[in-house]
């Protein structure tokens, strides 16, 4: 028998073989990293278990919330609502009583999964909503309460009001009602400043139930076993 038809059947057979989408596909992928991440500036909305404010908190005082919304990653559940997280109230300054408002800082420690898989935080606050009494400097994280100048002008003008009515009043009764009326004016502008500068200025308030918003700081790891919650269903929020 010749060897070219020998070499011509050799060569269709490879061809052939060539075009076997099976003996021609590539290796399988390499699987990618088990886990998932979240990544700094990532943010987490949480709900408030106990008040915070400049009037009753004190530096190193513990601050408790829960999470009010699911964090997804890759598109799985990563962080249920209702997992846990702590804080601390790292400086406190109370609000002047002729200037200066109060300030209060809060830096957010560990966050706790339904199934107590635990990671540290160094985090801070990046939002908060409108029952929060003051204002965030997103940039520290830190909450300062609101001026009063409109409370001021209004306590020296009822008691500047009050005084003249009362002088008046008194002016009227010893015949001198004019002169009455500018000494109970003047009595009652000095009592409103008295008062003002006897008293302090609006506190900075985070209440019970509030919605903070956390951003990261740094990236969360979190292997595919530390976000199964299988037999620890996630929690529903606390009703406040």
């Amino acid at each position: 028998m010749s060897l070219r038809p020998i070499l011509v059947l050799s060569f269709l057979a490879g061809s052939l073989a060539a075009q076997d989408p099976q003996a021609a596909a590539p290796p399988p992928p390499v699987p990618a990293a088990d886990g998932y991440t979240l990544g700094a500036g990532t943010k987490v909305p949480l709900s408030l278990i106990n008040s915070v404010s400049t009037k009753s908190s004190q530096e190193g005082d513990s601050v408790y919330l829960e999470t009010a919304f699911p964090v997804l990653s890759n598109g799985r559940i990563v962080i249920p609502v209702g997992s846990w997280v702590i804080g601390t109230v790292t400086e406190v300054k109370k609000p002047g009583r002729v200037k200066g408002r109060g300030e209060l800082y809060i830096r957010f420690d560990t966050l706790t999964l339904p199934n107590g898989v635990t990671r540290d935080l160094r985090s801070r606050m990046d939002g908060m909503d409108a029952s929060a009494t003051g204002e965030l400097d997103r940039s520290e994280g830190k909450v300062k309460s609101e001026g009063n100048k409109a409370g001021d002008l209004k306590t020296v003008a009822e008691t500047t009001g009050a005084g003249a009515s009362v002088g008046a009043i008194a002016g009227n009764a010893m015949g001198h009602g004019l002169t009455g009326l500018g000494a109970g004016a003047a009595a009652g502008l000095a009592g409103g400043l008295i008062y003002i500068l006897a008293s302090r200025g609006p506190d900075a308030v985070i209440a019970k139930g509030s919605t903070v918003e956390m951003v990261l700081d740094r990236a969360i790891v979190l292997k595919t076993a530390d976000v199964d919650f299988t037999n620890a269903p996630p929690r529903k929020p606390s009703q406040y």
